[in-house]
C-alpha cells in the first residue's frame, strides 16, 4: 500500500496553488502545507502497517486496500470500519477535518449504489472505475461541493457574468470544458485529486451547473486559492503544537478552461442527480459516521486538555470546576453515544449497502454546531487568563538570562515552568489562536449552515410516533370530562 515516501513525492506534480499572490513552487516543501502533507503521509504509513488493522483484501485482485475505502456489507464490516476511522482520528487527534477516508468514504458508497447514476455516457461505470482506481492507488481525494457566495438567496443562474459558479462551457466528443469557481477545497492543496460537484440544491434553470467530476488538482487550468495559512505563523512545535501539525487550509477553485474527460464525469446535466448521488447512495450518511467520529474524538481531546489544566491549576475539585468537567463529560457521551447508536441502528439496503443508522446520526450532526463552542466556552473558562501569562516563545524557557524567571514565577506546584508553560500554549492552540478561531468556524458550518444540519436531523426523525402519542392524549379527554364535572360542582 501507499507510503508517506509515495505520498509525498507525488505531490510535485506542477499544481497551482497560490499564496500572497503567488504559486506555491512544491507544496511538499513549502513551509504552509509541508506540516499538513507530513501529517498526512502519516496516516497512510499507519495504513500500510497491517499492524493497525486498516487493510482489507480487495476481492479482485486480492491486494491489501485500506478498509476506509471499502463499503461495509455487515455489522462485523462497519464495526471494523469505524475502528479503522478511529485509528487515523487518534493520530490528528480529531484535528484534521479532511483526512482521505472523508471522502473516500463518499467514494466508498457510491460505489454500492451505481445505479444512483445515470447509465447514459457511461456515468455509472465511471463511478465504478473511479472507485477502483481511488481503492488501488490510495488516492487522497478532497472535495468542493458548495457554490462560491455571491448570493445565498438565489442560484447560479440568476447570478450576475456567465459561469461564476462552475459550469459546463463547452461539450466535446472526449469529455467537457468546465469554467468557474468552486468552494472549499479543505485540504486540496495536498490531496490527489478532487471531487467537484454542488450539494445545494438547483433548479431546473442550473442544469449547466448540475455536474459531478473528479479532477487532479495538477490539471491544467485549475488554480487554488488558499487562505491564509496559520503553519507559517507557527514559530516553533512548542508555541503552536496544533498550528503546526494540523492546518490543511482551505481553498478556492477556480477553473479556467479545464477539460475534464468522460471517464472523470459522475453526472452530466442532472439536477435531480446531484441529489441522489449524496442522498440515494448512502454516501451523505458513512461520510459524516466518519466525520462524527473525528469530532467525537476531538471533543474528548477538548475535555483532556480541559482536565489537565484544571489539574494543574489545583482546582480540580473544586465544586463549580467539577460541574465544568462534569459538563464537558456530558458533551462529549452525547456525541459517542450518538455514534453508538448509529452503529447499533445500522442495516442494510436493498444494495447490500450496511449503512449507520441515520438518526442518531443527524441528531449528533444537529447539535454539532453548538456543541462545540460550547466545549470551546467551557475550556476557555477553565483556562483563564493563564494562557495570557505565557512567555512570547519556548525561547524564554531556554534562555539563561529569562529561564530562571519562568522557573520561578510561571510554575505550578508538582510541574516545571516547561511543562506548564507546554500545556498552556497547548489551550491557546486549541481556543485562541487563528488556528483555534477558524476551527470555531469550521464546525460551525462543517456540514453547512446550522438549519441546513438540523434539516437532516427533522427528515431523519419518525415524528409519526411522537404526533401519535399527543394525538392518543388529546384523545383521552374533552370539555364533559372529570374536570368540567368539578368545575360545574363548584359554580353550583
Amino acid at each position: 500500500m501507499r507510503t508517506s515516501t509515495d505520498y509525498l513525492k507525488s505531490l510535485s506534480d506542477g499544481r497551482t496553488v497560490i499564496v500572497d499572490g503567488k504559486p506555491v513552487d512544491d507544496v511538499a516543501a513549502d513551509p504552509a502545507f509541508a506540516p499538513i502533507a507530513r501529517t498526512v503521509g502519516e496516516l497512510f504509513d499507519i495504513a500500510a502497517d497491517p499492524a493497525n488493522g486498516m487493510q482489507v483484501t480487495d476481492e479482485v485482485t486480492g491486494n491489501p486496500v485500506n478498509r476506509m475505502y471499502v463499503a461495509p456489507r455487515n455489522a462485523e464490516d462497519l464495526a471494523a470500519w469505524r475502528d479503522s476511522a478511529q485509528v487515523w482520528a487518534n493520530h490528528t487527534n480529531g484535528w484534521v477535518g479532511r483526512s482521505p477516508d472523508h471522502v473516500g468514504a463518499f467514494v466508498a458508497a457510491f460505489s454500492a449504489h451505481p445505479g444512483a447514476f445515470a447509465d447514459e455516457r457511461g456515468l455509472a461505470d465511471n463511478v465504478l472505475a473511479f472507485h477502483r482506481r481511488v481503492m488501488e492507488n490510495d488516492l487522497y481525494i478532497s472535495y468542493a461541493i458548495i457554490p462560491p457566495q455571491v448570493s445565498r438567496a438565489t442560484t447560479a443562474h440568476a447570478w450576475d457574468g456567465d459561469f461564476i459558479q462552475v459550469g459546463v462551457k463547452e461539450e466535446r466528443e472526449d469529455g467537457i470544458v468546465v469554467r468557474g469557481a468552486q468552494m472549499l477545497a479543505t485540504g486540496g492543496a495536498v490531496a490527489d485529486e478532487i471531487l467537484v460537484s454542488c450539494i445545494k440544491p438547483l433548479t431546473p434553470e442550473d442544469t449547466d451547473f448540475a455536474i459531478s467530476f473528479t479532477v487532479p488538482v495538477a490539471a491544467d487550468g485549475l488554480k487554488l486559492y488558499c487562505r491564509r495559512p496559520y503553519a507559517t505563523g507557527a514559530t516553533s512545535d512548542f508555541d503552536y503544537p496544533l498550528s503546526s501539525r494540523y492546518d490543511e487550509t482551505d481553498a478556492l477553485l477556480v477553473f479556467d478552461d479545464v477539460f475534464i474527460p468522460w471517464k472523470d464525469v459522475f453526472v452530466y446535466k442532472d439536477v435531480p442527480g446531484l441529489r441522489k448521488q449524496f442522498f440515494d447512495t448512502g454516501a451523505h450518511v458513512l461520510g459524516n459516521f466518519q466525520a462524527q467520529i473525528r469530532f467525537a474524538t476531538k471533543l474528548r481531546f477538548l475535555a483532556g486538555i480541559a482536565r489537565k489544566v484544571a489539574a494543574v491549576n489545583g482546582v480540580d475539585k473544586f465544586p463549580g470546576v467539577v460541574e465544568k468537567l462534569g459538563e464537558l463529560a456530558s458533551l462529549v457521551s452525547v456525541v459517542e453515544s450518538a455514534l453508538h447508536a448509529a452503529q447499533f441502528t445500522a442495516a442494510a439496503d436493498e444494495q447490500g449497502f450496511f449503512s449507520p443508522g441515520a438518526q442518531s446520526l443527524y441528531a449528533a450532526m444537529g447539535l454539532q454546531a453548538e456543541l462545540h463552542p460550547r466545549v470551546i466556552g467551557i475550556l476557555r473558562e477553565l483556562v483563564g487568563g493563564g494562557v495570557l501569562q505565557v512567555p512570547s516563545s519556548v525561547a524564554e524557557l531556554v534562555n539563561s538570562e529569562t529561564a530562571e524567571d519562568m522557573e520561578r514565577y510561571v510554575s505550578s506546584p508538582g510541574i516545571t515552568s516547561v511543562e506548564r508553560v507546554k500545556l498552556f500554549k497547548l489551550a491557546w492552540d486549541a481556543v485562541g489562536s487563528e488556528f483555534a478561531g477558524r476551527h470555531q468556524s469550521y464546525e460551525l458550518f462543517y456540514s453547512g449552515a446550522p438549519f441546513v444540519v438540523k434539516g437532516y436531523a427533522f427528515r431523519n426523525y419518525d415524528y409519526n410516533k411522537p404526533l401519535q402519542a399527543v394525538e392518543q392524549f388529546l384523545a383521552s379527554y374533552g370539555v364533559d370530562g372529570p374536570a368540567a364535572a368539578v368545575t360545574e360542582e363548584v359554580s353550583a
